[in-house]
């Protein structure tokens, strides 16, 4: 299978680091990307700013191959939007990659050639089998020696429903939920949140980049009203680590949206985890919760609670996924959020990346399944392993090559929505290793008779 290309699937920051990778070791990458440019998922949040450094967001073997093309890097202590990474660094990358990469086809199956899932015999010997959708509807199908699977998890965001399946009616309610941050320099977008009232939903960076993009709007629109519902019982590490965060621009995120919530720009909700959204005659939305609890009078509802992993393709697969997280399991310990919070993760490679199958990969923020904050260094790392190794490097592939910079926030409460026991015992909450605030809660009390709204 050797002559075979390694096909890595999807065009983004980590896809074509690992085209790169695989190139500088000699073994030939073709991948497949179902947008029409590098980066195509970056392109919907082209308006956010990075808490990464340019020095942070360049892959080093993307960075040699641009070089030997005459590029440029940008300063590399500066932050980039999401236009700027994607026009600046994996447009250029894209091109030096030339026809490795082939855009408008999607990968619709992963499979052993001639064997479905159930058949062992040859599955160490026969190429894996992509069958790919091109744009005009076509379908053919390539074989390869081996897959990285770098197509990210931007087009499955998880749903506001508390219990990780949509809430009840979630789905009827059309463009008044939002999973994306909204982009407030856009006149059209801006105008549907000025003077309206607004729920963020979620507790991550998402949701702490929301907060300051609507409190900003709030300071100039003084009858926008913004409500933050999260599932915890606090927010104090929400928050991050402030001034002990090793990414600067992370922490400073955080210490903007405290002040929001400290300035009253925004009032927190907390133990709301949304069961039911109904629609008022008005044409606004209600709220509510297995509790009883209600938010009503609601105009839009930005969800920010994270990405899932599609795995509807990797059907014939064998995959080793842990049953909680969705990670490859050996990952899946280093980064559960129900086990610890403290936001650095031991650098790993394709030893904790590999599967049953052999030759299969998930790279990326896929790789983490469920699990939040994941940086760009850390699939960089992964894609540098995973080349090493299918290039028989095995001792580069075992090297750690990469130390992660830590958020400043410990915990072991996770995401669910009670303070950890320790810290109880204590009588210390979440955040009480960092010093994160908490700021002044309001409570919604629930009201007589069962309201399905």
């Amino acid at each position: 299978m050797n002559p075979l290309p390694v096909v890595v699937i999807g065009a983004g920051p980590i896809g074509l680091a690992a085209a790169a990778e695989l190139r500088e070791r000699g073994l030939p990458p073709l991948v497949f990307e179902c947008g029409s440019t590098a980066g195509a998922a970056i392109s919907e949040w082209n308006h956010v700013r990075l808490f990464s450094r340019w020095s942070e967001l360049v892959s080093p073997a993307a960075r040699r191959l641009l070089e030997q093309n005459g590029w440029r890097s940008p300063d590399a202590e500066t932050y980039p939007t999401g236009r700027q990474w994607r026009d600046l660094y994996l447009g250029p990358l894209a091109s030096a990659l030339g026809d490795a990469i082939q855009f408008d086809t999607e990968v619709i199956g992963v499979a052993r050639r001639g064997r479905d899932l159930v058949v062992d015999a040859g599955r160490d010997t026969e190429p894996l089998s992509i069958h790919l959708r091109h744009r005009d509807g076509t379908e053919d199908r390539v074989f390869a020696q081996a897959v990285v699977d770098a197509s990210g998890t931007w087009g499955t965001p998880n749903p506001l429903g508390g219990e990780g399946l949509p809430a009840l009616g979630e789905g009827a309610v059309g463009t008044a939920i939002r999973y994306r941050v909204p982009d407030l320099d856009d006149p059209a977008v801006r105008a549907q949140f000025a003077g309206k009232h607004t729920v963020i939903a979620g507790s991550g960076h998402s949701a702490l980049t929301a907060i300051v993009a609507l409190s900003g709007l709030a300071e100039q629109a003084p009858s926008t009203r913004i409500i933050w519902a999260v599932r915890r019982g606090n927010v104090g590490s929400a928050f991050g680590g402030g001034e002990a965060d090793e990414l600067p621009a992370r922490g400073a995120l955080g210490l903007r949206a405290k002040k929001a919530v400290e300035d009253g720009l925004l009032r927190v909700v907390t133990g709301f985890r949304t069961a039911e959204v109904t629609t008022t005659p008005s044409g606004q939305l209600v709220l509510a919760s297995d509790a009883g609890d209600r938010i009503e009078n609601v105009d839009n509802v930005i969800t920010l609670t994270g990405f899932r992993p599609d795995l509807s393709w990797l059907s014939e697969i064998r995959l080793g996924l842990d049953p909680v997280l969705q990670a490859p399991v050996e990952l899946a310990p280093l980064i559960d959020p129900n086990v610890h919070s403290c936001g650095t993760v031991y650098p790993h490679g394709a030893k904790e990346l590999r599967h049953p199958e052999p030759g299969v990969y998930l790279a990326g923020m896929k790789s983490y399944g469920r699990a939040p904050t994941f940086l760009a260094m850390t699939g960089y790392e992964q894609v540098r392993s995973i080349a090493a190794e299918l290039a028989g490097d095995h001792d580069a592939a075992a090297r750690v090559e990469l130390i992660l910079p830590e958020t400043g926030v410990c915990g072991g409460a996770g995401v669910f929505d009670e303070a950890d026991a320790d810290a109880a015992d204590t009588g210390e909450t979440e955040a009480g290793c960092c010093g994160a605030p908490t700021p002044e809660l309001i409570t919604l009390s629930a009201p007589s008779g069962n309201t399905c709204g």
